[in-house]
């Protein structure tokens, strides 16, 4: 409204990883608009944007294998996250035959009913009958992982908790996972729809356990502002969709040429940030001034971030004056005491400093 200028914290939740209107990813929107837009997409062409994404998809997984030693080579485009989870939840239950599937509390997966089915009571119950065969683990408790059986096609789970307010897998539990899906042939996805695309400072978060998963999701920060989704697996695995029934798994628009030109525009630019930037190092001109009685703690990797308050009526009021003062905020889906922190990864140093102190200064005059 009136030109104010705003500073954008964040993304249009972890979309806007490149910033707004970035010149590349809108010059690549620009030229392959230019070219062609939708196309038969059974076969009949090859469409160079997509298969060109695909690759570079699939090059930033170098050196990563799954439980079984294989490499995820093959890319599936969908229009949305949502969309990403439910072909994975197919995938999963083709390839294994088992009817269950696993996620974890606090975790959202999505809007869709399968989708939804993962998530949590008060979000579903209006909306029932759902997918059955859903059961609930708790991140990093050790425990709950006997729940995972020979029944269970897959276990979806967020390397950091996205709408459970930035909580991270830690490596003993990811490590103990692992074993376990290995142990009953459980197929194991990682829902990067958040924390990929450089958003934790690493091109994926799945980099700091070492493995990759047997399905892999992207969405959000991977369009560069553009909509666009996929779940990625080994073609062991994504093969599975070629026969009975043919055609297993099909979309009308996963895959639009442009928004994979923009998607293309987008991984290159987050891997030049990641190489020219110290994502670590903005985290912590967050972590280190954010300190005030009324902040418990500052939380998460890179720039997914969470400051908690503690209680949603004093956050709402911070949330909202921010705003007045021309910082966009907001908070968690599963952690309303929480604010949300995770701005375009090529926010500058004197924003991240100017947004704290609107931060710390609203705080203050806040009872």
């Amino acid at each position: 409204k009136n030109d104010k200028p705003f500073i954008d914290l964040i993304s249009g939740i972890a979309v806007s990883n490149v910033g707004h209107c970035n010149p590349k990813v809108v010059k690549a929107i620009q030229k392959q608009a230019g070219k062609y837009l939708h196309q038969m997409v059974y076969g009949e062409f090859v469409q160079s944007p997509q298969v060109k994404l695909a690759k570079a998809l699939v090059e930033t997984l170098e050196g990563f294998e799954t439980k079984d030693k294989l490499k995820i080579n093959q890319v599936y485009f969908t229009n949305s996250g949502t969309e990403a989870v439910e072909g994975a939840m197919k995938l999963a239950k083709r390839f294994t035959g088992r009817p269950e599937i696993i996620s974890c509390r606090n975790a959202y997966h999505g809007s869709t009913q399968g989708a939804l089915a993962l998530g949590e009571e008060n979000f579903k119950r209006n909306f029932r009958p759902l997918m059955p065969g859903i059961s609930k683990i708790t991140r990093n408790q050790l425990s709950d992982l006997d729940k995972i059986s020979t029944k269970t096609a897959a276990v979806f789970i967020e390397p950091i908790g996205g709408e459970s307010g930035v909580i991270a897998t830690e490596v003993d539990f990811m490590n103990a996972l692992f074993e376990r899906c290995k142990e009953t042939k459980t197929l194991l996805v990682f829902d990067e729809i958040q924390s990929g695309f450089g958003r934790t400072g690493t091109f994926w978060a799945l980099e700091k356990y070492g493995f990759a998963p047997d399905i892999l999701l992207s969405a959000k920060g991977m369009g560069g502002g553009m909509p666009i989704g996929a779940f990625m697996a080994p073609a062991e695995i994504m093969g599975v969709f070629k026969d009975n029934p043919i055609l297993g798994h099909i979309t009308t628009f996963g895959g639009h040429p442009v928004s994979c030109a923009a998607s293309l525009a987008a991984l290159e630019e987050v891997q030049e940030i990641i190489k020219n930037e110290n994502i670590v190092a903005k985290s912590d001109l967050f972590k280190q001034p954010l300190v005030h009685p009324k902040i418990k703690e500052v939380r998460g990797q890179g720039l997914m971030l969470a400051a908690e308050m503690g209680d949603f009526n004093f956050l709402k009021k911070v949330i909202d004056r921010c705003i007045e003062n021309g910082l966009i905020t907001d908070w968690f889906l599963y952690c309303d005491s929480a604010m949300r922190i995770a701005p375009p990864l090529i926010i500058k140093e004197a924003e991240i400093r100017k947004s704290c102190e609107i931060i710390l200064s609203d705080l203050d005059s806040i009872n």
